[in-house]
C-alpha cells in the first residue's frame, strides 16, 4: 500500500490538496459521520480510536471495505504486490508447493484476498507445478470484495473456479496453509501517548462540526503493555491488540501446517524506535498518503505498521513454532526469483520489461523490499520453509 511516512510531525494535511471526492462520495462519507457522531454520543462523547477505526473501515455499507468502492490496483487508493502482476503469486508457489508436498495433502485459506489477483495467479502456478491444493478457502466479510473476487478468478482462471470456496469464519480445523498478504495492517488499532501523565489512550470526539482527538489514561491492560517499553514522553504509536487475537485463533484451528504471513512493519524494538515517535498511523486516498485518520471518513484506507515480534509471541504462546521472518527481498530470492529472472527471454521486450520492473518495486529497498517482511509460523512442520533461507531474522524478534 505504498506505506511511506515521515517521522515526525508537521502540519495536518491540507484537504485541498487532494482529488476532491464526488458529490456521490461526500454524501456517502457524510452517512458514515453519521453513524459515527451517533455511537460517540451514546458513548458519552467519545469512542477510542480502534472502534473509529474498525467504523470507517468496515462499518456495514458504510466503511471503506465494505462499501463497494473498488481498492486495489491503478485505479484505486493503492497498490499491493499481487496487483503488480504473477511475479509475486509465482514466488510464493514455491513454498506452498513444499509445504503440501510434505503434508502429502491439504488446503489453502487465504485471509482477505482483495480482489482475488493473488488467489488466482497463484492457483495457476501451483497448477503448473502439479501441485493444486484440495480446497483453495478465501475468508472474506465484504460482499463486494468476494463479487470481486469471483469475477477475477472467473475471468483468469475459470476451470479451477470450483476448487474455491468462501468462509465467513475460521474453519472449526485446518491443515495446510492460511495466507495472509497485507492484513494485519488493516486491523483496528488502539493510539496511545505517553506524556507527563503517563500512558494516555487516544479516543476520537466529535467537536465544531468535525472529529478531532480526545485522550484519557488508558485502561490497564494497554497501560501494562506500554509501560514496559520505557518510551520517552513525547511518545505517541499503536498497539495492534486485535491482530495478535487473530494470531491466537487461527493458532487454535491449526492441526498442521503453515501460517505465512506477509505486511509491513517492523520488530518491537524497531516500531517503538525513537524516530517512531509519532507512530506509523498512514491513511491511502487515490494513491497519496498522508497520516490524517480523521479526514475523508470512509473513503481512505487507514493502516498501521505490524508489529511482527507480538505476532510472534502470540503465536508462539498459543502453540505454533517460528519457523522463519525475513524482509520480502529475501523471501522472494529464496523463493527462486533469480531462477524466473534467468527464465525470462530479454528478446520479448516488453514481457521482460514488465517482469523487471515488478521486481524492482517488490524487491528495491526505496519501494517494497526491507519494509515489507514475510513471516512463517506452523505446526508439526519438521523441513525448513522455502523463502527463508537467504536471511533469516528470527534473531530479531
Amino acid at each position: 500500500m505504498n506505506p511511506q511516512r515521515h517521522n515526525g510531525r508537521t502540519a495536518p494535511p491540507d484537504p485541498r490538496a487532494f482529488p476532491p471526492p464526488t458529490a456521490e462520495e461526500l454524501a456517502h462519507s457524510g452517512k458514515l459521520q453519521r453513524r459515527m457522531r451517533e455511537e460517540i454520543a451514546a458513548c458519552g462523547g467519545r469512542i477510542a480510536f480502534a472502534r473509529f477505526m474498525e467504523l470507517a473501515l468496515y462499518a456495514p455499507g458504510l466503511g471503506y471495505y465494505a462499501a463497494g468502492k473498488h481498492k486495489f490496483g491503478g485505479q484505486g487508493d493503492f497498490i499491493t504486490a499481487p496487483e503488480m502482476g504473477p511475479v509475486f503469486a509465482r514466488c510464493l508457489a514455491r513454498p506452498c508447493q513444499s509445504i503440501l508436498t510434505g503434508l502429502g495433502s491439504g488446503d489453502i485459506l487465504e485471509v482477505g484476498a482483495g480482489s482475488g489477483v493473488l488467489a488466482a495467479d497463484l492457483l495457476l502456478e501451483l497448477e503448473s507445478l502439479n501441485s493444486l491444493p484440495q480446497h483453495y478457502f478465501i475468508l472474506e466479510l465484504s460482499a463486494e470484495l468476494k463479487a470481486r473476487q469471483t469475477e477475477t478468478l472467473r475471468d483468469k482462471a475459470s476451470h479451477l473456479l470450483n476448487r474455491v470456496h468462501w468462509l465467513e469464519a475460521l474453519p472449526a480445523g485446518f491443515r495446510g496453509i492460511v495466507l495472509a498478504n497485507e492484513l494485519l495492517d488493516a486491523m483496528p488499532v488502539e493510539r496511545f501517548k505517553v506524556n507527563e501523565n503517563g500512558v494516555q489512550q487516544l479516543y476520537v470526539a466529535w467537536e465544531n462540526d468535525r472529529f478531532i482527538w480526545r485522550e484519557q489514561p488508558a485502561d490497564a491492560a494497554i497501560r501494562t503493555r506500554i509501560e514496559t517499553l520505557a518510551l520517552t514522553p513525547v511518545y505517541t504509536s499503536e498497539i495492534n491488540l486485535q491482530a495478535q487475537a487473530w494470531m491466537r485463533s487461527v493458532a487454535d484451528i491449526l492441526k498442521q501446517g503453515v501460517v505465512l504471513l506477509i505486511d509491513y512493519g517492523f520488530p518491537r524494538a524497531e516500531f517503538y524506535h525513537l524516530q517512531r515517535a509519532q507512530g506509523t498511523l498512514m491513511c491511502h486516498y487515490r494513491h497519496r498518503a498522508h497520516d490524517d485518520p480523521l479526514m475523508l471518513i470512509g473513503l481512505q484506507d487507514i493502516t498501521a505498521h505490524v508489529d511482527f515480534t507480538a505476532i510472534a509471541e502470540a503465536a508462539v504462546e498459543t502453540g505454533l513454532a517460528l519457523l522463519g521472518y525475513t524482509s520480502q527481498t529475501a523471501f522472494l530470492i529464496g523463493c527462486g526469483l533469480e531462477q524466473l529472472v534467468a527464465g525470462s527471454d530479454p528478446e520479448k521486450t516488453r514481457e521482460h520489461l514488465e517482469l523487471t520492473q515488478q521486481i524492482k518495486k517488490l524487491t528495491s529497498p526505496h519501494e517494497m523490499g526491507e519494509l515489507y517482511k514475510a513471516i512463517a509460523l506452523g505446526r508439526g512442520i519438521k523441513e525448513p520453509i522455502l523463502g527463508f533461507s537467504v536471511h533469516d531474522r528470527r534473531g530479531r524478534l
